[in-house]
């Protein structure tokens, strides 16, 4: 799927993509709160900026994505890949990261504690 296709569909009120591949794709500062991403592909994505709040983001693959100031309030992302992904900035007011994957190469804002969100290295 292609990012137009995602946002015309979102745009006419669907909001379960499970399973869906969006590696590599740009969806810079995109509008998509309440989204279901459930074990999405997401591998090297751009979102910086996107609002995504409430999205369930559960076993999705966002490593080496770019989640830059994106607005993950609310959001679920146990069980997801964010190995090498770049949050800086990144609201994650409310975020459920239980079981989220990290490693030495994800970059976090400063003074974020994985650990105190239930996070696992690997």
């Amino acid at each position: 799927m292609d990012t137009e296709e995602l946002i015309r569909r979102y745009a006419a009120g669907e909001r379960n993509f499970p399973a869906v591949d969006l590696s590599q794709k740009k969806l810079i500062a995109a509008y998509l709160p309440g989204i279901n991403l459930w074990g999405a592909d997401l591998t090297a994505a751009n979102l910086a900026q996107a609002r995504l709040w409430g999205a369930n983001l559960s076993n999705t693959n966002l490593a080496r994505a770019n989640l830059t100031r994106a607005n993950l309030s609310g959001a679920n992302l146990t069980q997801a890949n964010l190995r090498g992904a770049r949050l800086h900035y990144t609201k994650l007011y409310g975020a459920n990261l239980t079981d989220a994957i990290y490693d030495a190469s994800t970059k976090f804002s400063r003074g974020f504690d994985p650990k105190s969100h239930k996070m696992q290295v690997f």
